[in-house]
């Protein structure tokens, strides 16, 4: 058995590399939160938009759609879109 055996992990640092490594750990972990809440809100942006999608697509062979409403409708869709997109 040689002194190799015993590694237990863990290395020596001194002040300096201890408050860099801290600093990384906070920052990774902040841009992971960061990244979770973009993904959430292009999840949102997806389910929001894909209704609206799959509805104007689902009898391609009409050549009008009817859309009583239409304005109203719009303006509160491009308001959720907003707020989704501002978080």
């Amino acid at each position: 058995m040689t002194n190799d055996d015993w590694d237990f992990g863990f290395t020596a640092v001194n002040e300096d590399e201890l408050e860099t490594v801290q600093k990384l750990e906070q920052e990774k972990s902040v841009a992971s939160d960061e990244v979770l809440g973009l993904q959430d809100r292009l999840d949102a942006l997806y389910s929001a938009i894909m209704p609206l999608l799959n509805n104007l697509a689902s009898n391609p062979e009409k050549s009008y759609i009817y859309w009583p409403n239409r304005l109203e409708k719009i303006e509160t869709f491009r308001d959720k879109l907003t707020e989704l997109y501002k978080g």
